[in-house]
């Protein structure tokens, strides 16, 4: 038990679904797994592990943010053990190129956050996620025929912001999309030799006018959530 986490040691299973939102991560253990049993919920960030496929699965929201992620993947990784941290959520597209639901594989996470340094004094500003889960993911893409594309992606501490440029993120930086949690949770993953991938859903873009609503970032996903689960079991 920890100050964040209400479950026993060994209620996780050694690899975690992450999504952000606690009614996703409800939504999962509820339409996904079999025999889920809530084992957290403490601030209502809830966690679940049961059965996919007869094999024990966990799921457990992070909240929003380098914060929030950095948190609850480090209590995971070295107070109940996990191994293994797959990131599902939603994300804004810097190209022209990916369209709403496309699925992108997180290959490395840029930011100007803080996270790194204050958390052991890191410099990078790009980490890198697990090649180990990035290969099982893409394998198991192509064995059940969903199109999955490699992109880095920007990680920003600040959803509303008055300065950013995404044609430079985008142009100089070659990131393909922004999202808010994968810095932390890589940085995470590398200070405690664990592993850690993301696959993320486009829900709008900078460049189209597309947008999904909140429900359906919250209820569409399932090409995604099914993906992460098929590849949680190979992991």
């Amino acid at each position: 038990m920890t100050p964040h986490i209400e479950a026993n040691l060994g209620d996780f299973a050694k690899t975690v679904l992450m999504p952000g939102d606690p009614l996703r991560a409800k939504l999962i253990a509820d339409n996904f797994l079999t025999s889920a049993k809530l084992i957290s919920s403490v601030r209502n960030i809830y966690a679940y592990t049961g059965l996919y496929k007869g094999k024990t699965i966990s799921v457990m929201a992070s909240g929003m943010g380098n914060p929030s992620m950095g948190i609850y993947s480090y209590e995971l990784f070295k107070v109940y053990n996990v191994e293994n941290i797959i990131r599902i959520g939603t994300c804004g597209a810097y190209k022209d190129s990916l369209d709403l639901k496309d699925l992108i594989l997180v290959d490395s996470s840029y930011s100007d956050s803080s996270f790194a340094k204050v958390q052991n004094n890191s410099l990078e500003d790009t980490i890198s996620s697990s090649s180990i889960l990035n290969s099982v993911i893409e394998n198991t893409a192509n064995a059940i025929g969903i199109n999955i594309t490699k992109e880095k992606v920007y990680c920003s501490d600040v959803f509303y912001s008055d300065i950013s440029d995404f044609k430079k993120l985008r142009d100089e930086y070659n990131c393909a999309a922004i999202e808010m949690e994968t810095f932390a949770l890589f940085h995470n993953a590398k200070v405690l030799n664990k592993n850690a991938s993301c696959i993320l859903s486009v829900s709008d873009s900078f460049v189209k006018p597309d947008k999904l609503t909140s429900a359906e970032r919250q209820n569409s996903l399932n090409k995604m959530i099914t993906l992460a689960l098929e590849s949680a079991i190979k992991a």
